[in-house]
């Protein structure tokens, strides 16, 4: 593989975690390759893959412009990336703020409270060989719950942290898109969460993040 490009990504297409990190990546004007897993023929287990991640998941991050350093768990990704190329501040704020914290705490958040939960939902629902309404419902909650939180946050201020979308918002956007078009049933997102689906939309319609959206489209159709 050529490294003309500064990073390359292994995602994969329908993973919601992978392309967190290549709105970070975009929103910056980072230059990066996609490589695409084929989870059904285990390429995310398999060593080529796992000497980078050994927890053999996606997103991983080889960044070339610094001796190859690898680093895997979406979040801490977007951290990196943003800690040693968002200079400038875009889409972060600084280290050793108390706002730096509040991001953090946003992005523990996120990799605790949300895509764990919203996954099952993905499991329970789709994947999993016997039927468990019981599971199915109770994870459908803990959607509705940590919308809750969210909306809680947002009906009395525009963005999680400071007055700037962030990687904090970037970071949730992926799987309330999966929550709002797949995981619940006779959900009117617009209506239950009125503060947290404006500022969804407007998250969408940023120009890098709408780039993004439509690679992801693309990416979809291309291995299906």
């Amino acid at each position: 593989m050529s490294h003309g490009k500064q990073f390359t990504l292994y995602t994969h297409d329908r993973g919601p975690n992978g392309w967190s990190v290549a709105f970070a990546l975009q929103e910056l004007g980072l230059t990066y390759e996609s490589v695409f897993l084929d989870f059904q023929k285990g390429e995310h287990k398999a060593p080529e893959f796992t000497k980078y991640n050994p927890n053999g998941r996606i997103p991983a991050l080889i960044d070339h412009h610094n001796n190859d350093f690898v680093v895997w768990e979406s979040n801490a990704i977007t951290q990196y990336v943003v800690d040693k190329y968002d200079k400038d501040r875009k889409i972060s704020v600084a280290p050793g703020t108390e706002e730096y914290y509040t991001q953090l705490q946003w992005l523990y958040f996120q990799a605790s409270g949300q895509g764990p939960y919203f996954g099952q939902v993905a499991w329970f629902s789709v994947y999993h060989p016997e039927k468990v309404p019981s599971a199915v419902e109770r994870y459908r909650s803990e959607i509705k719950r940590v919308l809750g939180v969210l909306e809680g946050v947002l009906s009395k201020r525009e963005w999680l942290v400071g007055n700037k979308a962030t990687v904090a918002d970037f970071s949730f956007l992926t799987w309330n898109d999966a929550a709002a078009n797949f995981l619940l049933e006779n959900f009117d997102f617009d209506k239950e969460f009125p503060a947290t689906a404006k500022w969804h939309k407007r998250l969408l319609e940023r120009p890098a993040i709408a780039q993004v959206w439509a690679e992801r489209a693309k990416a979809v159709q291309k291995q299906h």
